[in-house]
């Protein structure tokens, strides 16, 4: 996905926790996605307390958890998961 002026790459299980998500889930997110590649900090991101290189946008119940890699242009988003489970390790 490279829609703007970066490229949002997944992790290998960002693409599998997305792929279990419900269709509509799944739409939802992409849009969000598709959104970061044109700004990656959208006034909705947030940085997660206690670590400044993952932010954090919300796609309704779900969380799409993501770092921007400036020197490269690169959004990666590494996880996307239900808010319950969201910032578990």
């Amino acid at each position: 996905m490279a829609d703007g002026g970066y490229s949002v790459v997944l992790t290998r299980r960002a693409r599998d926790e997305l792929a279990a998500l419900p269709r509509w889930v799944q739409a939802r997110v992409a849009r969000a996605l598709d959104g970061l590649a044109t700004d990656p900090r959208p006034r909705a991101a947030k940085l997660l307390a206690g670590n400044e290189r993952i932010w954090r946008v919300r796609v309704g119940d779900f969380r799409v958890l993501y770092e921007i890699q400036v020197a490269t242009l690169v959004v990666l988003v590494i996880r996307v998961r239900h808010r319950r489970g969201a910032y578990r390790r």
